[in-house]
């Protein structure tokens, strides 16, 4: 099971890098550049969908049916998609897992803001009373064990670190595969939530949405716990500058050439066109050959 797959990540000594991917084109690129697990934005999704922001215009069936056209292009690599706040009491939080789990989505992260949701690096934040967030996911990890489950908080945010901790530690009491704390990206700090946490996982989010902030290295978020780290919107946004680029150009000089694109042999190699006209070739009778009666007709 892919669920099984991102669980191993998760308990691994070592830090894992997932990408966001948004169509199967994105999604096969990732694959080929050897990433283990990618990620499905909801961000992302709201913007190439609705041309809206993230502060709640999608739900649940939509990131299921972006999933859909997702997870043929990744060959099994596990993809972990955001679920916001479950779009719903626990009972809601439930379908959605169902959701996604039928759409090929290995597992979810689930956040604690009220609903609707604002993306987590907007200031205006609220989080729901802890209780009722660690219900929604024991619900969900007692209900849907297909899925791998990440519980994030936003209390950092608005309460601070010491209600960050209490809510992961909640969180991974009611099964929580592992420990999202958003907004949390100093080394002492995670420090703080991995001692008060030992052996659970803890991903971190690294979204240009938060500005430019220095990386610690891998080996240094690997001793403080961390074993996930989400990029979610990088590729989306290196191919809007590189399409902003690419109308400029037009506008500008009448043609894209100045601009440095994927050679065309390269995209349809990534769409698999040898492969599709190749099937087509086999099945399509040559020209002036009649094609094979296949209607099962009986002899009278």
């Amino acid at each position: 099971m892919s669920a099984d797959q991102l669980r191993a990540l998760l308990r691994a000594d070592t830090v894992t890098h997932v990408p966001g991917v948004y169509d199967p084109v994105t999604a096969a690129l990732a694959v080929r550049a050897g990433h283990k697990a990618v990620h499905l934005s909801g961000a992302a999704v709201s913007a190439l969908m609705l041309g809206r922001p993230d502060l709640g215009f999608v739900h649940a069936t939509q990131i299921a049916d972006r999933a859909t056209t997702l997870v043929p292009a990744l060959n099994g690599v596990p993809l972990l998609a955001d679920a916001d706040t479950g779009y719903g009491n626990p009972l809601h939080a439930i379908w959605t897992a169902h959701a996604y789990a039928r759409a090929g989505i290995s597992g979810l992260h689930l956040e604690d803001q009220v609903s609707p949701k604002r993306c987590g690096h907007l200031a205006g934040k609220e989080v729901v009373e802890a209780g009722p967030a660690a219900a929604k996911i024991k619900a969900l990890a007692t209900e849907v064990p297909e899925l791998a489950v990440i519980a994030r908080t936003d209390a950092y945010g608005v309460n601070g670190l010491e209600d960050a901790i209490e809510r992961c530690r909640l969180f991974a009491e009611a099964g929580a595969d592992a420990v999202f704390p958003e907004g949390v990206d100093d080394l002492g700090d995670l420090g703080k939530l991995h001692d008060a946490l030992p052996g659970v996982p803890i991903v971190v989010n690294r979204s240009e949405a938060g500005g430019n902030r220095p990386a610690p290295t891998d080996a240094e978020l690997a001793a403080v716990g961390v074993r996930m780290v989400l990029h979610p919107v990088a590729a989306l946004l290196a191919a809007l500058r590189a399409a902003s680029l690419v109308y400029r150009a037009i506008a500008d000089h009448g043609s894209a050439e100045p601009v440095d694109r994927m050679p065309w042999a390269a995209f349809t190699d990534l769409t698999g066109q040898s492969d599709a006209l190749e099937l087509d070739a086999r099945y399509t009778p040559a020209p002036g050959l009649r094609a094979p009666d296949i209607s099962g007709r009986l002899e009278t």
